[in-house]
């Protein structure tokens, strides 16, 4: 197995992985042509993976483990099957300079000066366990037993096992999976989807907003796989099917940390799965990357320095609410201030913030949480959702009282903000009151920058967008097109629009009026707040999205 074994084994020794009285009883005991070392891994003395580690800090070569790679696409063609075979390698990376290949013992010379020569190629070795080796040139090349395939996204998946093996070795399915997950965080999906069809299991990744199938699988991976998933979050149960159930998923994709929230859902076809990726980066959003021009900007920075009042994010769920009030705590966040969160779930852990979930079941509601967070002292809350006249009571005494508040409610646009907060059962004088402002908010998909082209909008959309054809003179407007960044469709990322409905002294005459929303809207354009859609024209007179976007974003707008 090994070039030099005995020399291995004082390796092993040396490095105080096995005894001296080991490796002797080894020699003495050996049977059936076995090696030192393939004695000492049997007997349990000694794991493959020891070995080759103490191989590879002897060889001066990394250590890797094949399983956590994510090939490139076409990394087989790097190496042929017959030097794969011959030498027992496996091509792990071509950077177009130098080519990466695991191999099982580096300390074999000869094997290492022949290399070059058969493939042709600069290389750089790294060390990985013959068992991995032979995993693999199964998978890539068909070498030993059973088929295999590599998909196009450079993810191993042995499609023998697949088909056969789902109840009993389970590796294949890990794979899968790790190739679902890992493939939608690099393609910056928001969601994936995991929807189990009358003969087969979908999935789709919802990216920019938009659900875009890419994979089908046989039906009959649909039990493994979600099994796999409900493992990995730690808190389902895999024997219970009947029931939707919740659970959390946390991985490290290259050098990010992400969660993925996951919900099971039973439905006619088997359960479906639904996994919301949490990108943590998504943290380290300031107001500019969220959207905001910089007169919106100034404006909204002004109330975060407020020393008390409530500032509400308004708008449908997937519109960007929670991004926006983590955006808002992340500027906000400094060592002099106490900030307390309630949310349902917790779906981003801020440094240095105070953070508690709602759990309902034992009683730890939005109103009783809110409750106990106010005998913490704090200056800042944020509520994750104002759902009922408890909560929104208590959250408007807490900012008469001294607290700024954030918090979220479900209103199509910022001035209805008043409205459901009096539907739900709080006075008009407090909402007067407390109420600092209201930011309503869409998200619009961006062009791609790298092949977005210069448009002219046709009269339908001026129409549309009640725009004045002369505002469009010297703009840099830019419609979709479509390239390989992009997948194709002409956008690559999103970005909100906004309404900023501020509450001043008229206003809050206004509201203690019982004026209804639409007087509340009316007057409040009047004293020059921006619509949603008048905010989404900015942006693309600025060359940032398309009319077709907008036009479909804020239909409400239309009047």
């Amino acid at each position: 197995m090994f070039s030099n074994e005995d020399y291995i084994a004082e390796l092993l020794a040396e490095a105080g992985l096995v005894s001296a009285e080991d490796v002797a009883n080894a020699r003495s005991g050996l049977s059936g042509g076995e090696t030192i070392i393939e004695h000492l891994v049997s007997n349990a003395l000694v794991t493959e993976e020891d070995v080759a580690k103490t191989l590879a800090a002897n060889g001066g070569v990394p250590f890797i483990r094949l399983t956590d790679v994510t090939f490139d696409p076409g990394i087989t063609e790097a190496v042929t099957e017959d030097v794969a075979r011959r030498y027992r390698v496996i091509p792990v990376e071509d950077d177009g300079l130098s080519l990466t290949l695991a191999i099982a013992d580096p300390l074999d010379f000869e094997v290492l000066d022949t290399l070059p020569h058969v493939t042709g190629r600069d290389l750089n070795i790294v060390c990985a366990t013959p068992q991995d080796i032979s995993d693999h040139l199964r998978q890539f090349y068909n070498i030993g037993e059973g088929g295999s395939s590599m998909n196009a996204d450079g993810i191993i998946v042995t499609t023998g096992d697949l088909e056969a093996g789902v109840g009993g070795d389970d590796a294949p399915i890990i794979r899968l999976v790790l190739q679902i997950l890992s493939e939608a965080f690099r393609l910056k999906a928001s969601d994936i989807h995991i929807e189990p069809m009358e003969t087969s299991v979908r999935v789709r990744y919802r990216m920019d907003g938009k659900l875009i199938e890419v994979d089908n699988h046989p039906k009959k991976l649909l039990p493994a796989i979600i099994a796999r998933l409900k493992v990995m979050s730690g808190t389902m149960s895999i024997a219970e099917k009947r029931l939707p159930q919740d659970g959390r998923i946390q991985l490290k994709m290259g050098d990010k940390e992400v969660d993925l929230r996951v919900s099971s859902v039973p439905s006619n076809h088997g359960e479906s799965i639904v996994m919301r990726i949490l990108d943590k980066s998504a943290l380290l959003l300031g107001l500019p990357e969220l959207g905001f021009f910089s007169d919106d900007q100034a404006t909204f920075e002004q109330l975060l320095g407020l020393p008390d009042g409530i500032v509400l994010v308004t708008g449908p769920t997937g519109s960007g609410k929670t991004t926006t009030l983590y955006a808002c705590l992340n500027v906000i966040n400094r060592p002099d201030r106490k900030i307390i969160t309630v949310e349902d779930p917790v779906e981003y852990e801020l440094p240095g913030i105070n953070q508690v979930m709602v759990k309902a079941d034992i009683g730890m509601t939005f109103a009783a949480a809110l409750r106990a967070m106010l005998r913490q002292a704090p200056n800042i809350i944020m509520i994750g959702e104002i759902r009922d006249a408890e909560t929104a009571n208590i959250a408007i005494n807490a900012s008469l009282t001294g607290h700024l508040v954030f918090s979220t409610l479900h209103t199509n646009d910022a001035p209805s903000a008043v409205a459901r907060l009096a539907d739900i059962g709080v006075k008009p004088f407090l909402i007067a009151s407390a109420v600092r402002a209201v930011l309503a908010q869409r998200l619009v998909r961006k062009l791609c920058p790298i092949c977005k082209a210069p448009a002219v909008l046709t009269d339908k959309e001026f129409r549309a967008l009640s725009l004045d054809p002369s505002r469009a003179v010297d703009a840099s407007i830019f419609g979709p097109v479509g390239c390989d960044k992009c997948r194709g469709n002409g956008y690559k990322g999103r970005m909100g629009i906004f309404e900023l409905f501020l509450i001043d002294d008229e206003v809050r005459g206004m509201i203690n009026q019982g004026l209804t929303s639409t007087q509340l809207r009316r007057r409040a354009r009047e004293l020059g707040m921006r619509t949603l859609r008048e905010d989404g024209i900015r942006k693309i007179l600025a060359g940032l999205t398309s009319a077709g976007e907008v036009i479909h974003t804020t239909m409400q707008d239309a009047d």
